[in-house]
């Protein structure tokens, strides 16, 4: 009876081993991939040059009295260029897709073609759970990249200027870096979802890299085609609804995930960004220029990150039906 109550609690602990398992197995495999370490390459040479770039000019941005944000040095230190290369966060927004859709366009098409899939499968685990491996353990190497290079940055700044870190900066620093990995996230979901509706690895990265090169380049080329006919003349409107007509183009571009990301991390890295839209001069009268606190900032964003992760949602959930109804056998 021992014995039998021994196993039995084995049994209750067993959903919980076959997924550390499929999640170490995938940390293995990313890690070990070449693709990964080219990726991996870009991001710290992009972010080396940048902080290096941002250094350089470091010491006129904060002697710039008119700028509110030259109390923070390590903000600084991701957001100042000398326009010879763009600063760091731009940057990412241009790789962070290519990262997202690198780990994941064969997650599920690669093993099925292999073979693998259904020998996966045969064993006493869950689709589920081999589902959420694939999605969670390429957000846990990126978020230690991302926490690395961050840790690195400041470690470097404490140790080249010997000027502490404020509990601000280091918040909206946070920010910035988990606003980077769920913006990693959603392509990810995205990539994941399309490994599964096609056959082949080389379709699915090439659809892809064509939505993010449709929401990337050509969405807001096509947003101002389709919205300037109907644009009237500025110099017979008032002030009012030329601000409204701006707004509704501002949030039509918002449609695109690269816009909700630049938008959260530049009110994020800038503490002086206190509108992400048109104002009015009558808004302005009396602004002091002065820093935001993180609340603020963050209230600012907040529907910014929410559509991000609405969006990511969206595409980890259809994937989810998607797999669960597949047959693999075939």
């Amino acid at each position: 009876m021992k014995n039998l109550t021994v196993y039995s609690k084995d049994i209750n602990k067993q959903p919980s081993v076959p997924m550390q398992v499929l999640v170490r197995k995938e940390i293995a495999a990313h890690i070990r991939s070449w693709r990964f370490i080219i990726l991996i390459l870009l991001i710290i040479l992009t972010f080396g040059a940048s902080l290096y770039i941002s250094s350089m000019g470091l010491k006129d941005a904060v002697s710039n009295m008119r700028d509110p944000d030259q109390s923070f040095l390590y903000l600084k230190l991701l957001t100042t260029t000398d326009n010879s290369i763009p600063p760091f966060h731009v940057f990412l927004n241009f790789l962070a897709p290519l990262l997202g859709i690198a780990l994941g366009f064969d997650a599920v098409n690669a093993e099925y073609n292999n073979g693998t899939l259904t020998r996966l499968l045969a064993q006493p685990i869950y689709r589920d759970n081999l589902l959420f491996a694939k999605f969670l353990a390429p957000l846990v190497v990126v978020g230690t990249l991302f926490i690395a290079l961050v840790l690195m940055m400041i470690g470097g700044g404490l140790l080249g200027t010997g000027v502490r870190i404020e509990p601000q900066e280091l918040l909206r620093i946070l920010g910035f870096t988990l606003m980077s990995v769920l913006y990693v996230a959603f392509w990810l979901s995205l990539s994941i979802l399309l490994s599964i509706r096609f056959r082949q690895p080389a379709t699915s990265a090439l659809t892809a890299i064509g939505i993010w090169l449709f929401f990337t380049v050509f969405f807001p080329i096509l947003v101002n085609l389709a919205i300037r006919p109907f644009l009237p003349n500025p110099n017979y409107i008032s002030e009012q609804e030329y601000i409204g007509y701006n707004e509704l183009i501002l949030n039509l571009l918002r449609i695109s995930p690269s816009q909700l990301y630049t938008d959260a991390t530049t009110t994020l890295l800038m503490p002086s960004v206190r509108s992400l839209g048109p104002i009015t001069m009558e808004q302005m009268v009396g602004a002091i220029p002065s820093p935001l606190s993180f609340r603020e900032s963050f209230l600012m964003v907040w529907p910014q990150i929410s559509g991000l992760t609405a969006a990511m949602m969206v595409c980890f959930a259809w994937s989810y039906y998607i797999f669960m109804r597949r047959e693999i056998r075939s």
